[in-house]
């Protein structure tokens, strides 16, 4: 404990106290306890906490069976064997399981007190009197007496009452101990963190309509193993998404150290390309590839020399043909990296123009993937409204309006428009991207091609990009 703040020990001491104090009347004499179904719940709970402790809500419905066949009190004793025993991987592991086993049983307790509010025990009991032989038709038990829909509106009220306890008190600690916000930590965290009940409800539901049928808890047993099953899934599919996640960012700061004045540039393109995409009304898998696609969109930089990337003063033709292989560069590298899909097509191709002038292959229109037409606006606008060493930035409407001038030869009208619409919404912050010039003492050769400026004095062809003291637009990198 005293690892933690003074408020965190304060608020996790008091957090226990509350548990004991729920807890308390099962263990007070005379109480009508049914210890076996307890003992039997908490050790499934403490063997399922131990079997899968990176992902304990797989056996939320076995805490969630317990409110529903249990009295409050004793339903709040369900969780605490397995968050005792659950390992834990930071310090200090005693306050952390006190506080795990604290949280959890208000949790129950709480759900439990919601179910029988709602008297779902009563309706439970009218089902297994069903199942015991009684005759009523089919989905209800008899006149006036709810049946099963209400049970599961019940069990699934119960869950959402079990889960947004459990949220807000760990927003509680989030808090107090780790000085986050209050809104990161409980509105930042409820929709994601509730979701997973509404399946749990149900399960947890069958598990106690089951515990008491003829099959025993056996049968109820059974309703764990696709939960378990769907958990290991989900445990799989978070790792490869770190996978993916650690990919990307691995990528991207080899390119950041590699060309160091562009520093968090691709991240402000993938941003800026995602702003778009949900005004072209994409979303999930679609949305999340045109970021990546963003954030990747210069990879290829890696197999340009640096000295080329960082030379100061103009480029000769020969090197201009060498940056123009970036995007190449970039395709290829990447080409093994499954989960990209349509992203690679944006490396490959975000520097053609609307028109046909640009590179590498000269496409034109609607032959350019629109992946990469996005990503070409997303790009210039950031290298426009970002600081380099050879010229401030431009503000955020003389960059749109550059924008709007060139659609149509260099860039996608449609693509402009989505987001001149998404910076009138939300704005635009970027920050500075290059290190200050005394530092560095030499101008990088290689923003990305100038935009499309017909007989502007001092605009440069050269896909290095305009030198300092030309004027003109800088592309992105």
């Amino acid at each position: 404990m005293r690892a933690l703040p003074h408020a965190a020990r304060a608020y996790v001491l008091c957090a226990v106290l509350a548990g004991a104090y729920c807890a308390a009347p099962a263990v007070r004499p005379g109480a009508a306890v049914p210890w076996a179904t307890t003992a039997l719940l908490a050790a499934v709970h403490a063997v399922g906490s131990r079997v899968r402790a990176r992902w304990p809500e797989w056996c939320s419905p076995v805490l969630l069976a317990g409110a529903f066949l249990l009295p409050p009190a004793a339903a709040a004793l369900v969780a605490v064997p397995g968050a005792l025993l659950a390992r834990v991987e930071r310090p200090p592991a005693g306050a952390r399981r006190a506080w795990r086993a604290a949280r959890l049983s208000l949790a129950v307790w709480a759900a439990s007190c919601a179910f029988a509010a709602l008297d779902g025990p009563g309706t439970l009991s009218a089902l297994w009197a069903l199942g015991d032989g009684a005759q009523a038709p089919a989905g209800q038990v008899s006149p006036g007496t709810p049946g099963f829909p209400y049970a599961l509106a019940a069990a699934v009220a119960a869950a959402l009452v079990l889960g947004l306890t459990a949220t807000a008190l760990e927003g509680g600690v989030l808090v107090s101990a780790e000085r986050q916000s209050p809104r990161a930590a409980w509105w930042g965290r409820l929709p994601g963190a509730l979701a997973p009940y509404l399946v749990h409800g149900p399960a947890g539901l069958a598990m106690a309509v089951l515990w008491r049928s003829p099959y025993g808890p056996a049968a109820a047993l059974l309703v764990l193993l696709p939960m378990y099953v769907c958990a290991c899934g989900f445990v799989l599919y978070r790792r490869e998404s770190a996978a993916h996640q650690a990919t990307i960012r691995a990528l991207v700061q080899a390119v950041d150290i590699k060309d160091r004045y562009t520093r968090g540039h691709s991240e402000r393109v993938g941003r800026a390309s995602a702003m778009i995409a949900r005004e072209l009304g994409m979303s999930g898998d679609r949305l999340e590839a045109l970021r990546i696609a963003g954030i990747l969109h210069d990879v290829g930089k890696l197999g340009v020399p640096t000295r080329l990337l960082r030379k100061n003063g103009p480029l000769t033709p020969d090197e201009r043909r060498v940056i123009e292989l970036h995007p190449e560069y970039g395709d290829e590298m990447v080409r093994g990296i499954g989960f990209l899909g349509e992203a690679r097509a944006a490396i490959l191709h975000h520097h053609e123009r609307l028109d046909g002038s640009g590179y590498p292959y000269g496409l034109a229109g609607a032959q350019i993937p629109e992946f990469a037409r996005v990503v070409a606006v997303a790009d210039a606008f950031d290298a426009m409204t970002s600081t380099r060493t050879y010229r401030r930035a431009r503000p955020v409407p003389t960059a749109v309006e550059e924008l709007q001038r060139c659609a149509g030869s260099q860039f996608d009208p449609r693509m402009v428009g989505a987001l001149t619409r998404a910076l009138d919404r939300h704005g635009w912050h970027a920050a500075v991207t290059a290190d200050a010039p005394e530092e560095r003492g030499n101008v990088p050769a290689e923003p990305a091609p100038p935009l499309v400026r017909a007989a502007a004095p001092g605009a440069s062809d050269d896909p290095g990009g305009p030198r300092p003291g030309t004027g003109g637009p800088g592309g992105g990198p």
